[in-house]
């Protein structure tokens, strides 16, 4: 018998920790390494480690800028946001979430010690607080700056 794969277990406590907070990123994120680690799809989580980020980012902007390219969001309106005081301070707050998000992955890539308890904290917010689970990256900025890293 094998010895006791600790990283499995801790891939299947996350694994329930989605389902049972209802977080589907998790639960499937979770499921899909599981299939990876005992399959031979191992041999391809280098790739996953150096571009998994990236890409995520990719999809995510792209699906943050749908509403503009099919025309939900009207090009009068984007122009509008720069005269209302609540789109102004939206926009101030866009820029510190994004220059947060940056030092977040800047931090996890050079610290992964830190990514299990960025990644129990927001299931933690999205099982007991009711949160979303969108936080890890800005967690990790918001981490940075508490921990002193640049």
């Amino acid at each position: 018998m094998s010895s006791l794969d600790l990283n499995l277990i801790v891939l299947i406590i996350l694994l329930a920790c989605g389902i049972f907070s209802h977080n589907s990123a998790v639960t499937i994120a979770a499921a899909v390494l599981i299939i990876f680690r005992l399959t031979p799809l191992s041999e391809f989580f280098p790739y996953v480690q150096q571009y998994g980020l990236h890409i995520g980012i990719i999809v995510l902007t792209i699906a943050v800028l749908t509403p503009i390219a099919d025309g939900k969001i009207a090009g009068d309106t984007i122009l509008k946001s720069f005269f209302s005081w609540k789109s102004l301070l939206a926009i101030a707050v866009g820029l510190l979430v994004a220059w947060l998000g940056g030092r977040g992955v800047k931090l996890m890539s050079n610290q992964p010690d830190v990514v299990a308890g960025l990644l129990l904290g927001t299931v933690a917010g999205v099982a007991v607080l009711r949160g979303v689970p969108v936080g890890p990256l800005i967690a990790a900025g918001i981490l940075s700056l508490l921990i002193g890293y640049s």
